[in-house]
């Protein structure tokens, strides 16, 4: 238990290190690195971080937290380790509503927005409704199947969608909106998902001591003194609406709710209690790191979506190849 604590020290103190040097990280007024000095004397700068940098650093914050918890708690309640936030029609809806809304209603930042959430939202609702109708396997099996039906659905309408937009003004925007960044990001878009997701992070938080319970079968989970239908109703509730919620602005960020689960796993163990924490602190730096990456290596922004899937992927990798460490309590 010491050894845990110690790590997760560690890895708080790395999460506050990674966000105060983030915010001197950037190409202006100088590339990569902006000096405190410049900070005190030039004015753009200063107006640059607190309403650009500051506000992008908070989202690219809450996008990791959100798809680490989330992708931790689909994991556990699904019994899965290939479950990742998006895989219940959420990020697919998002993706449909974002190109709804660039070719039917003009490219309004908070349209795009308001419509991403609602059809990621959607996407949950559908794929809870229909699961209740297929007559094959047990409730955790249907639901999957559901998701993946509902994905497919709105995966072959944005196809759609992307086959009437227009080719040389609204196909390039969908096309970068999927390829997911944060580089619209001001405080109007933060104050808007916030709530939201701090909400359902906390309720993922105080319920996490159940995820070990929720893991188990119907039978043992309820011989246990839970309620496993109503609690897994309610974790799996708050981790799809907040990412809907941080998707709803960043756009398709991909893997991120998937290795970061898996690399927790690693440094704490299955026990829900550390990985649920774990999670969050390791989703906030591994999406901040990224995204520092994106909006410094070069003169032109480098999409989110792109750098989270190579470095997730590599990532992946290496923890599937790597031996099992033996797990210290």
């Amino acid at each position: 238990m010491n050894q845990r604590k110690q790590r997760f020290l560690i890895l708080g103190c790395l999460f506050l290190v990674c966000l105060t040097v983030s915010v001197f990280i950037g190409r202006y007024p100088e590339p990569y690195l902006t000096p405190i000095s410049v900070l005190r004397t030039d004015t753009m700068a200063q107006r640059l971080v607190l309403y650009l940098r500051i506000p992008r650093i908070l989202a690219a914050c809450m996008l990791g937290m959100t798809l680490a918890a989330a992708g931790t708690v689909l994991q556990m309640i699904f019994r899965n380790p290939l479950v990742e936030p998006g895989f219940l029609g959420v990020s697919q809806g998002a993706a449909f509503g974002a190109a709804l809304s660039i070719v039917w209603l003009g490219s309004s930042g908070i349209t795009t927005q308001v419509l991403a959430a609602f059809f990621a939202s959607l996407g949950l609702i559908l794929s809870y409704l229909l699961a209740r109708y297929i007559r094959y396997g047990g409730w955790t099996l249907r639901l999957v199947l559901a998701g993946i039906a509902v994905s497919a659905l709105f995966s072959s309408g944005n196809g759609l969608l992307k086959y009437v937009a227009d080719p040389l003004t609204e196909l390039p925007e969908i096309t970068f909106w999927m390829l997911g960044g944060l580089w619209s990001i001001t405080w109007d878009e933060v104050s808007l998902i916030a709530p939201i997701v701090l909400v359902a992070l906390i309720i993922i938080f105080m319920m996490r001591w159940r995820l070990n319970l929720l893991s188990l079968d119907d039978e043992t989970a309820f011989s246990l003194g839970t309620a496993p239908a109503r609690e897994r109703a309610v974790l799996l509730f708050a981790a799809v609406l907040a990412t809907a919620a941080v998707v709803s602005v960043s756009g398709i960020v991909g893997w991120v709710g998937l290795i970061v689960p898996h690399i927790t796993r690693r440094i704490f163990g299955a026990d829900a209690q550390w990985a649920i924490p774990g999670a969050l602190l390791l989703g906030g730096i591994f999406v901040i790191l990224c995204d520092n990456i994106g909006r410094a290596a070069l003169a032109g922004e480098i999409p989110l979506g792109i750098l989270t899937s190579l470095i997730g992927a590599a990532l992946f990798v290496f923890t599937m190849v790597r031996p099992q460490p033996q797990e210290s309590v």
